[in-house]
């Protein structure tokens, strides 16, 4: 029987836990020509997520955990899964149940026709607001105008991996991440599913918008040097346009023999060029700063704890204790 492991990066969601495991064991219990292992991964929680983990743990063999030794982000939490996954196939999944887990069937059935990255597309946003559904759609858009691969808009985390592209993920160890872009670095043979995303089950949203900007400046410096390039294009303008300015004063003065003068357009000038170089540094330095993180080559995460599941078969899992 073919194994399927089910990662679950979580972060402070005692209140969504209880309504995600019970879905899950419905699934696994419908699809018995399958092996299932559930695995999270604690990222540093603060609440009883841990607790109910561990309570998973004891009735359900199934259930592994990986708890990180401190909160390090979703990014390094989805890597300490994808270190610790096992099976043919992983399936990622949110905590949250805003991607309903039912959409595994359909994911599997895909998986069985040689699709090896199955991913859900959203085409509808429950429980967020108007500007959030605004500004994620136009960073998707300059996202795939300027990036270097292909990353399809509106598509999250919830994904099936084939164990080839599980591999192929666990040699990318760069500390900067941003896991939708990876995905489509590794390539694969891909298939979308569209579906409607629901509002959070319980529990707030860990996503705020500081780490929503820093999400996606990762993404953009990760594979894209067009900041840099339009830095660069900028500064020509500026050039070409300085000069043209100096072609009209020169033949101003010859021909009808007036001087230029303006303090404030000088002023404003000045002002701007200014404004062009503070951003050019700040975009460089952005990219240097990411180069200094990488060549420190320390490693993304520390395990605190850890219990592996035990994969059965549906009709042998069994409680313990």
């Amino acid at each position: 029987m073919k194994q399927i492991c089910i990662l679950i990066p979580t972060y402070n969601e005692q209140e969504a836990l209880p309504y995600l495991y019970e879905r899950l064991k419905r699934i696994a219990s419908q699809l018995a020509t399958y092996r299932f292992s559930f695995l999270f991964v604690n990222d540093g929680s603060t609440d009883a997520t841990l607790d109910i983990i561990h309570s998973f743990q004891r009735q359900d063999q199934r259930v592994g955990f990986v708890n990180l030794s401190r909160n390090y982000g979703k990014e390094i939490a989805m890597i300490a899964g994808f270190d610790h996954a096992c099976g043919d196939a992983t399936i990622l999944l949110d905590a949250d149940l805003q991607d309903p887990p039912e959409l595994i069937v359909q994911m599997l059935e895909y998986w069985e026709d040689g699709y090896e990255d199955v991913y859900a597309k959203r085409i509808s946003r429950k429980g967020e607001t108007w500007f959030k559904k605004w500004s994620s759609k136009k960073y998707y858009e300059v996202l795939q105008k300027i990036s270097t691969i292909d990353i399809p808009k509106d598509t999250g985390d919830f994904r099936l991996l084939d164990k080839k592209c599980i591999e192929a993920l666990k040699e990318l160890r760069e500390s900067q991440r941003y896991t939708k872009g990876l995905f489509c670095f590794v390539g694969f043979k891909k298939k979308e599913i569209l579906f409607e995303r629901d509002a959070r089950v319980a529990g707030a949203t860990k996503w705020n918008y500081r780490k929503l900007v820093q999400l996606a400046i990762d993404g953009i410096t990760s594979f894209s040097v067009a900041p840099l390039r339009l830095s660069a294009i900028a500064g020509a303008s500026i050039i070409v346009l300085c000069l043209l300015m100096l072609l009209f004063f020169f033949f101003e003065s010859i021909f009808l023999g007036k001087s230029p003068s303006g303090t404030t357009s000088i002023i404003t000038v000045v002002l701007f060029i200014g404004a062009i170089q503070l951003v050019s540094i700040g975009l460089l330095g952005e990219y240097i700063g990411r180069i200094f993180m990488e060549t420190k080559n320390r490693p993304l995460y520390f395990v605190e704890s850890q219990v592996d599941g035990v994969v059965y078969r549906n009709d042998e899992s069994r409680k313990i204790g």
